[in-house]
């Protein structure tokens, strides 16, 4: 059956408003996840460990959420996806409320497990459009990071107040210890701010992303993309009859992939430790906030317009100008500890990230189709999630070796090396389809 363009822009609106929905809700967790962490684990230490949990978990569920929606479709993915969410906000809330610090970090690796299925949908989006469409509808869906950028850490407040208001804000049992022994390590401010509030608001925006998705998401997304799909890698085999060994060899799957990886790193790495890096140089914390903002506004903000870029100009051209913008953002941000040059490093290297990151979704979408690419593309999810968690791991190493000019000069050698990939299997896929 052939369904019509509008379609398609109908289920691209409803994917849209549940991924807002999941990233705000993952946004206004996240701001206070560490805070969570620190007092109930009572100490500095803990307090990184629910990023490294939701980053590794991520990692470790991607491929298999790509299997998933190969095999029962990208509704269903979705749905799994949104449902874990909610398994996890709901975990959240108890493990806040009862002081255990162990439930606190299998929420997060729950919360890691969803977000590995809710990055999926820029491929499910990208298989409803035809090839000339389709960059700019994964931008669409990208964008939705920017309203979880937005409205997450404004939830934050008025979360803790319906918190409050439904005596979920009173922590109970092995918590009162952990709080007072937080108090000897944590300013009493800090420990005040310990509040179920974000997981409670964000359990139901998960919940409401996930009746979204199974009520609105119809027709399923897989049956629209089969009358955009390019052929197959092997015509004597099914569109999920290949090995994923076989996939991988491909020239144009390795880029896109390495696109997306080395970009992810790069951007993890120096993002991870600007704010320590401006702590020492004594920036306040409102200073903090506005580079990062800027930061983000540079990941997220203009995806429509990469979008259109990388249909109009192509590709390969756009991971150029990525790994060109990403050179400039190392060169640009170890200059000066002054406030114009922080911000305009870290934009150009959230706007690298997401030229990168957007060209190498497009063309992994382009180059496969069917199971073939939900497989594959929950295989580069896993291996981009793996790679950033070692980028942020191994931040502050490197800013103990040489200062945030040796973390930056990592991140330009990075991005030189994606250059040369570029280079060397843009013309390994040429010869390909020559021979």
């Amino acid at each position: 059956m052939k369904y019509p363009l509008r379609v398609s822009h109908r289920l691209l609106i409803t994917i849209f408003v549940a991924q807002s929905l999941f990233s705000a809700a993952q946004i206004s967790i996240i701001t206070l996840h560490s805070i969570a962490a620190g007092i109930l684990g009572g100490s500095d230490a803990a307090a990184g460990l629910p990023t490294t949990m939701v980053t590794f978990s991520h990692s470790i569920m991607a491929y298999f959420m790509g299997v998933i929606m190969g095999r029962y479709g990208r509704r269903n993915g979705l749905c799994t996806a949104y449902g874990i969410g909610l398994v996890g906000g709901i975990l959240g809330v108890y493990a806040v409320l009862n002081g255990i610090f162990p439930l606190l970090l299998v929420s997060s690796a729950t919360l890691g497990m969803a977000r590995s299925g809710s990055q999926m949908s820029r491929f499910v989006v990208g298989e409803m459009f035809p090839i000339d469409k389709r960059a700019q509808m994964i931008g669409r869906v990208v964008f939705a990071g920017t309203i979880g950028a937005i409205f997450g850490p404004a939830l934050v407040e008025p979360s803790s107040q319906l918190a409050k208001f439904l005596s979920l804000d009173i922590v109970t049992g092995p918590a009162l210890a952990q709080t007072q022994l937080a108090q000897s390590i944590l300013p009493a401010a800090a420990v005040s701010e310990l509040t179920t509030g974000p997981w409670v608001v964000a359990s139901f925006m998960y919940a409401i992303s996930f009746l979204i998705t199974f009520f609105f998401l119809r027709p399923e997304p897989a049956l629209v993309a089969e009358q955009y799909s390019e052929p197959i890698v092997d015509p004597s085999k099914p569109d999920n009859g290949h090995k994923l060994s076989e996939l991988l060899r491909l020239p144009n799957v390795q880029l896109a992939i390495l696109s997306m990886l080395i970009c992810q790193m790069v951007m993890a790495t120096l993002m991870t430790i600007t704010p320590w890096h401006m702590h020492l140089a004594d920036h306040s914390n409102a200073q903090v906030s506005l580079v990062i903002g800027a930061h983000v506004l540079g990941m997220f903000g203009l995806s429509p317009l990469t979008g259109y870029l990388i249909d109009r100009y192509g590709r390969v051209t756009m991971m150029v100008i990525a790994a060109l913008i990403l050179i400039a953002s190392t060169i640009i941000s170890p200059l000066s500890t002054q406030m114009p040059y922080l911000i305009a490093g870290l934009f150009l290297l959230g706007l690298g990230w997401n030229f990168g990151y957007v060209a190498g979704s497009s063309m992994l979408a382009d180059a496969l189709s069917g199971a073939d690419r939900t497989r594959v593309a929950g295989f580069n999810d896993m291996l981009v999630a793996f790679f950033a968690g070692l980028g942020t791991l191994s931040s502050g190493f490197l800013f103990s070796l040489g200062g945030f000019l040796f973390v930056s000069v990592g991140g330009g050698l990075l991005a030189l090396l994606l250059l040369a990939l570029i280079r060397s299997l843009t013309s390994r896929q040429i010869a390909l389809q020559g021979a």
